[in-house]
This record gives structure tokens, C-alpha cells and sequence, in this order.
């Protein structure tokens, strides 16, 4: 089968990006052919071995010929942009339609698709739509969120969920979402949970050493992690709030590591400097080989978000064998377990704080690191998961 993808994001810095690289990845191993038309904004992107990407190419920080001349949008953040789909003049919506309309009719008429998988149900999969080649998109979550923030892009998604032959949801919560959304296109939602590649995700751990070395900092006894988007719905704010009172009682025995980048860095970062947070450290958005010795060596990883379609970097801490405390909310409530880790209130500071002192000092943690790794790997292992996808391009 020739099935060519399409996303809003590149494929690295967002959970779409990164589903996008999984799905493509694992259809090459069933040998089929599979091309990606992405936004990019440097010609030194990574690319996927076996696998045709097919850029758009926006302007930030090196010059390319014919970008153009603003950053992809988002519907929060990436690390490479803060343009946001909101932020967004009418010339410049139509700049953005108009490049991508000519590089996916050309990518149609060259490649000769079977199928076109959509992400997000927003712009690129309308453009996809009007090809006339069968079309199936995932809903990841930001795209329903931006059906009620941006009103002027509504009339994308709803011709997008009423023409596509299925709408791929990735947790229980996003299921019923879609549902509510486009009632007229119900029937045509479809559950498959999100997948994680066991070639990038597995237990690794670096010694304390290497860890201070790899991040310039000093590791206490236990660390605590977060890994994602300093966006607000993400919760971070909370997280801060909590590193402060464990703090406050263990001052000797933790650290805590921010791993990301957004547009509330800087606001993150005062309120952790104005509560005296010296063992928290901010670094920034990580490679995979660093990321995986971060979620392999630390403790425990939090997900403290307002709201979580899916939740990636849950089932990524997993698999290295990292327990995972996560807000009882969205998809998270579909993957965390009391074997795996804990569930706590939405914006509940203390109860996310004595969460992560329960897990920090339970007496079996050796044992639930390695039931953590085996639960992901048992349960969202990627390779596991692609015939679904064939099969809902089948249906």
C-alpha cells in the first residue's frame, strides 16, 4: 500500500510529530511505501530511513530559498516556533493554504497514494480531503481544543470530519470529544491508542555522574522529571508549586529536572527563582539519546497537565522503566495504573507533591521500575499496533 501522511508539525518537538515518525517507521517494516508532507523551517531536519519527506518550509532562524515568510504555526508551542495558528493574519492563512494545496496536489499526482492519513482534523487535512483519495485523519486532541479557540478555522474541521472515511481517536476522552464535536460523523470515530517506538524508548540508565556531567548540574539523592511542552495546559505551574513543598521537607534528598521549551519558559522560571527552587533545573527540549537517559535514570516522571488528549511522554517514561505520576484527567486515565505509577487531582499541589514522596520512598521500587518498562512494552509497543492502523485504512 502507498500511503502518504500529513502533519502540521515536523517530526520532532510535539506528539503528533512524533506519531507521525512511529506510523512511518513501523508501515516501512510491513513493507509499505509511505511519504510525509511536513512543515520545516532548516534544511537539517532528521530524516526517517525508507521514507519520503516531502517539506514546506517557513522562515526562522537560516535562510531558504522560497520559505515562506513567517514560522509554522501551532496550536500552543514547539521548540523551533511560537507562531501560533491564532496568532495567524488572513494573508498569511492564505500563504500557508496556498503552499501546501501545490506541494500535496503535486505530491498526489507523483506519488499515486492508496491512502492519505491525515493528523489533526484542521487545514492540511481539508487541502487532503479535496485530492479525492481516501482519506482517514487522527484527532490528537490540540486540534479539538483549537475547534473552540480559533472559530475562523471551524469550517475546516467541520467539512474535514464530514468528508474523511474515519476519524482515528487515541483515548477514551478523545473519543467522546470527537463525538460531541461532529455528531454527524460519530459513526465514523474509531479508537486506536497511540504507540511508542521500542528502537528510541528503553531502560538505559546513566550514572549520577554522567547525568551532572551530560546537564551541568548537581543530582541529589532522588530525581524527579518532567519532560514536555512549557505550555499552560500542560500544568507545569503546578508541578512548581509542588516542587516547593516536598522541597520543604526533603531540602537534602531531591532534584527536580525541567525538560522542554515554550512560550512559558521565562514566566516558569521566575516563579521557581521567586520560591528559592535551587534543585530545580530548567534544560531545555532534549535530543532522544539524552532523553532516554533522563526518563531511564530518574525516579519518577510527572504529567501534571490540565489536559491531555493522549499523554506520549507517559507511556515514553514507561518504557525506560521510569513510574509516571499523572493528573486523573484525558487519556492519561487510560494508561496509568496503580502497579505503573499514580493518578492525582487536576491542579491539586499538594496531593501532586505527596504523590511524588510516596513514590520517591516506596519500598518496592526496584520492582516497579522493571513492571513499568513491562507494561509499555506489553501494551504500546508500536510494531504491536500497526496492523490496527492497516486495518483502519482497509475499512
Amino acid at each position: 500500500m502507498k500511503i502518504l501522511l500529513i502533519n502540521h508539525f515536523p517530526l520532532e518537538g510535539s506528539g503528533s510529530g512524533t506519531y507521525t515518525r512511529n506510523i512511518a517507521v513501523h508501515l516501512t517494516k510491513k513493507n509499505h511505501e509511505v511519504a510525509v508532507v511536513l512543515p520545516e523551517n532548516t534544511i537539517n531536519f532528521s530524516r526517517v530511513a525508507d521514507v519520503e519527506l516531502i517539506p514546506v518550509y517557513f522562515k526562522y532562524e537560516e535562510q531558504i530559498d522560497g520559505a515562506l515568510p513567517f514560522n509554522f504555526p501551532c496550536f500552543t508551542t514547539h521548540p523551533r516556533s511560537s507562531m501560533t495558528f491564532y496568532d495567524m493574519s488572513d494573508e498569511q492563512i492564505s500563504l500557508y493554504i496556498s503552499a501546501f494545496e501545490r506541494v500535496i496536489s503535486e505530491t498526489v499526482e507523483k506519488f499515486k497514494p492508496d491512502i492519505i492519513h491525515g493528523q489533526h482534523i484542521w487545514l492540511l487535512s481539508w487541502l487532503a480531503i479535496k485530492t479525492g483519495v481516501p482519506f482517514v485523519v487522527t484527532a490528537h486532541g490540540t486540534d479539538l481544543m483549537g475547534y473552540n479557540k480559533g472559530l475562523n478555522f471551524r469550517t475546516y474541521a467541520e467539512e474535514t470530519a464530514r468528508e474523511a472515511n474515519r476519524i482515528i481517536t487515541i483515548s477514551n476522552d478523545n473519543n467522546a470529544l470527537v463525538r460531541e464535536l461532529f455528531p454527524y460523523s460519530a459513526d465514523k470515530a474509531v479508537f486506536m491508542q497511540n504507540g511508542y517506538d521500542t528502537g528510541r524508548f528503553y531502560p538505559e540508565p546513566a550514572s549520577p555522574d554522567k547525568i551532572e556531567d551530560m546537564f551541568n548540574i548537581s543530582l541529589k539523592k532522588k530525581l524527579v522529571l518532567f519532560v514536555g511542552k512549557l505550555a499552560h495546559f500542560k500544568g507545569v505551574d503546578v508541578l512548581i508549586e509542588a516542587v516547593r513543598l516536598y522541597e520543604r521537607d526533603y531540602p537534602d534528598d531531591i532534584t527536580t529536572i525541567i525538560a522542554g521549551a515554550g512560550e512559558l519558559e521565562s514566566a516558569l522560571r521566575l516563579q521557581a527563582q521567586e520560591a528559592n527552587l535551587d534543585s530545580l533545573h530548567f534544560v531545555g527540549h532534549m535530543d532522544i539519546t539524552r532523553l532516554r537517559a533522563l526518563y531511564s535514570s530518574a525516579d519518577v516522571s510527572i504529567v501534571p497537565s490540565r489536559r491531555e488528549p493522549f499523554g506520549l511522554v507517559a507511556i515514553e517514561a514507561l518504557a525506560c522503566g521510569c513510574p509516571v505520576i499523572a493528573t486523573n484527567q484525558g487519556g492519561l486515565r487510560d494508561i496509568i495504573t496503580p502497579d505503573v505509577g499514580s493518578l492525582v487531582p487536576v491542579e491539586d499541589a499538594s496531593g501532586l507533591a505527596d504523590a511524588i514522596r510516596n513514590e520517591l520512598y516506596s519500598p518496592n521500587r526496584k520492582e516497579r521500575r522493571r513492571a513499568a518498562a513491562q507494561y509499555a512494552l506489553n501494551n504500546y509497543a508500536q510494531e504491536a499496533l500497526i496492523d490496527t492502523l492497516v486495518d483502519i485504512y482497509n475499512s
